[in-house]
């Protein structure tokens, strides 16, 4: 049976379900009962399929000075899988959550029980030291996720350029350079992809090949 840390006192939401009534590059928002609560997420392409709908997300409220901010998540794994990362001393919320975006979380597992600081290199705002301390804290420390089903949601076809335009503007709302996101649109501009959340997902595995 998998087991998840538990943190009593540090949060307030263990998730949100609402009417999913807005997407951006960066966030969605949820209506519970006429209030608006924007959550951050790593691809919130994923729900585009489910506008309109009632969509539960698992969050993690983070409290800095100036706001209080909501991390959204699809299953309590990713949301565990996430706070290990912020664990990792030189790796924030934002950082997290750009690791979190591509949906090879196995893959991201497996490098660091291999101890592969070259691929973890490769996500926005994680330099060599930062990926050599993630392999120090989290090995040995992840592997009971990796059995868990992470599935997404998937959406119907629609218009290409505006598809691949959106996972450009998500790819840097996640902290990508201006140079990282113009090489990989270039190549995805080639493909003839289904919508928005394909796209993302193209251009985040195009990412980790660099």
């Amino acid at each position: 049976m998998m087991q998840f840390y538990r943190r009593k006192g540090t949060a307030m939401y263990e998730y949100i379900t609402g009417r999913l009534t807005y997407i951006s590059p960066s966030y969605v928002v949820l209506d519970v009962n006429g209030v608006g609560y924007q959550i951050a997420l790593g691809n919130p392409y994923r729900y585009s399929s489910k506008m309109e709908q009632s969509v539960t997300i698992y969050v993690q409220q983070i409290i800095r000075e100036d706001a209080h901010l909501l991390y959204g998540f699809e299953t309590l794994a990713e949301k565990e899988l996430f706070l290990r990362l912020l664990s990792v001393s030189g790796i924030g919320p934002k950082s997290g959550l750009a690791i979190m975006a591509n949906e090879d979380h196995q893959g991201l597992i497996q490098a660091i029980e291999a101890g592969d600081v070259t691929y973890l290199t490769k996500f926005p705002g994680v330099g060599k030291k930062t990926a050599q301390q993630m392999v120090l804290d989290l090995k040995g420390k992840l592997t009971e996720l990796m059995d868990d089903p992470m599935s997404l949601f998937y959406e119907g076809p629609e218009n290409s350029d505006k598809a691949l335009s959106e996972a450009m503007e998500a790819l840097q709302a996640l902290g990508y350079s201006p140079k990282e996101i113009k090489k990989v649109e270039k190549a995805l501009a080639k493909e003839s992809l289904q919508n928005t959340d394909d796209y993302l997902r193209a251009a985040l595995k195009l990412m980790m090949k660099k």
